[in-house]
């Protein structure tokens, strides 16, 4: 005889899809997209030198991929991002992976730009795997410009078991 086993997956965590976060603000600046660019190893001037980012048709250092901007800490305020891990599943689950990250731009993040970002959870997903019962989290962070426009969207996947 097999034991059912109870799924993962609440009545509250099915509600919690789609809820938009609250917004949070996040500056993108030289000093930051220079680091960045350093960090991974890109070497196109269009990340270190304003004028060769100019001469390439951009407003200003250009944000290298995977770079979205600093968030904004405010120490003093009531709720920070990342404290809300919203519904949890029927049991706890105490290991993480990142199941990975994908980015798709709309226009060029540069120097001097201010960004909005809201999250939401878009999916879970309940599976079985070598390692037991899995819950696969896909979340979508939208980000805007300062002009209101969307430059990028990033979708993040994680595994939990």
């Amino acid at each position: 005889m097999t034991q059912e086993k109870t799924p993962l997956i609440t009545d509250e965590m099915r509600a919690h899809v789609g809820k938009e976060s609250e917004p949070y603000t996040l500056e993108v600046d030289k000093t930051s997209i220079r680091m960045f660019a350093r960090a991974v190893g890109h070497t196109d001037p269009i990340f270190y030198d304003e004028a060769a980012a100019k001469a390439a048709g951009y407003r200003s250092l250009v944000a290298p991929p995977g770079y979205l901007g600093t968030p904004i800490f405010n120490p003093n305020a009531a709720a920070r991002r990342g404290r809300d891990m919203g519904p949890q599943p029927s049991r706890p689950l105490t290991r993480i992976l990142n199941g990975g990250t994908e980015i798709e731009y709309f226009d060029d993040i540069c120097a001097g730009d201010v960004l909005t970002a809201t999250s939401h959870v878009a999916s879970y997903e309940e599976r079985e795997g070598s390692i037991g019962q899995m819950l696969i989290t896909t979340t979508k962070t939208v980000y805007k410009n300062q002009d209101g426009k969307v430059v990028a969207i990033m979708t993040g996947t994680g595994i939990r078991y």
